[in-house]
């Protein structure tokens, strides 16, 4: 008979057997599993020496920079071809020769703000793209399936070009149970539920350290494209949609703020310093910020401090880096059912897709005069230094009339 011990003994040595082949089977798959990414790590790495990316590094002094056109992505080429395809048609090569001109002086512009050679001066004009922290890239939204990379700016149809690349994505499911085939019919009060996209700053989670690399790689491969707006008017239309109707949200975190810092009592002449608690309490006392106080709180350096700006507010070249990623497309709120009309051509689905229509009260530019009365003219000219990148880089003239009132 075994004694006891020497039983002990055998079913420990069996244990240990066990786990020291679970332990050879978990370290054989992990390896495997290093083998693959070490491939797909070199194999992204070829792609991105084979064709460098003018974008990455700091400009040089006294040296223009190239900018990205048909290195970059497969865009220049496909414009190319539908010039080509449209000279023949009365009209049409016309039409096509004047929109491939009008982004070339976009991107002109942009690579001569951008340039070290350019005298306007702004936070990280010369920063390398891997210094831009990573919950700076939030806004650029990736699409894998078209190769296609948008860096969404609030107040400029923003909404309707997330449904758009919400149908490319086919990231949401309509209620038949397949994805949104038509923008039109994505709701849009999911269009802002960030869960839905894959963005750069999400990238971290899915490829670790290996994420700056990829996100080079596509910056590489993919089109890239963005929508701007005059500044100005971009301010008024943020104004307007979120302190001149209730927004809890809103009024709790700036619009409080801004009566508490610059309001003068409460709006009936009472001089009281109460400020409503909610934005419903507050709207039903007519009280609210006024323009002026909202201009006078993007100018506080206390604002900052704080925190960013919201991106409603925040400088388009800042949400998009302009300066570190060379955008293959350009488009403007002023042009948009043109400019978006020709995107979706060069993307190859024009086909499939057609651009939201928008029947909402638009800010129009005439009406900055108005918005600007009761702003002192010494704000004016500091609100446009805030600014002023965005204006210069993307087009829009100086408003002399609106800073010389």
């Amino acid at each position: 008979m075994t004694p006891p011990l020497s039983i002990f003994s055998i079913r420990c040595n069996l244990v240990t057997m066990r786990m020291s082949r679970h332990f050879h089977l978990a370290f054989l798959l992990g390896s495997a599993l290093m083998i693959l990414l070490i491939i797909n790590y070199w194999e992204d790495l070829r792609m991105l020496d084979a064709h460098p990316h003018p974008s990455f590094g700091t400009p040089k002094p006294a040296e223009r920079q190239p900018f990205s056109q048909g290195t970059d992505s497969d865009l220049g080429e496909r414009w190319r071809d539908e010039r080509e395809e449209r000279k023949e048609k009365k009209g049409v090569g016309e039409k096509t020769e004047v929109e491939w001109r009008r982004q070339e002086e976009r991107k002109r512009r942009i690579r001569d703000v951008c340039s070290a050679n350019g005298t306007l001066k702004f936070p990280g004009k010369f920063r390398k793209f891997d210094d831009i922290p990573n919950r700076e890239l939030d806004h650029l939204i990736v699409d894998d399936k078209h190769k296609v990379i948008y860096c969404y700016v609030p107040k400029v149809a923003c909404t309707n070009w997330k449904r758009v690349m919400v149908v490319l994505s086919e990231s949401l499911m309509a209620p038949d149970g397949r994805p949104y085939q038509s923008p039109q019919a994505v709701p849009i009060e999911l269009t802002h539920n960030m869960s839905l996209y894959l963005t750069f700053s999400k990238f971290w989670r899915r490829y670790g350290r290996l994420s700056h690399h990829q996100m080079k790689v596509k910056l590489q491969t993919y089109t890239k494209f963005l929508f701007v707006r005059d500044p100005f008017v971009r301010l008024i239309s943020a104004f307007r949609n979120k302190f001149l109707q209730p927004n809890e949200n809103f009024y709790r975190l700036f619009g409080s703020i801004m009566l508490r810092r610059y309001g003068n009592g409460d709006r009936k002449g009472n001089g009281s310093s109460r400020i409503p608690e909610s934005a419903a309490e507050a709207f039903k006392e007519g009280i609210h910020p006024s323009f002026s106080e909202f201009v006078q709180y993007l100018l506080d350096p206390e604002t900052e401090r704080t925190q960013p700006f919201n991106e409603h507010w925040r400088q388009v070249y800042r949400l998009c880096h302009p300066c570190q990623i060379h955008y293959d497309f350009i488009g403007t709120l002023e042009n948009l059912e043109e400019d978006s009309d020709q995107l979706l051509r060069i993307l190859g689905v024009e086909d499939e897709i057609s651009f939201p229509t928008s029947n909402r009260n638009r800010t129009s530019a005439s009406w900055e005069h108005d918005w600007f009365a009761e702003v002192p003219d010494e704000l004016r000219s500091k609100l446009y230094s805030l600014y002023e990148a965005d204006f210069e880089m993307f087009g829009y003239p100086k408003p002399e009339s609106l800073l010389h009132h």
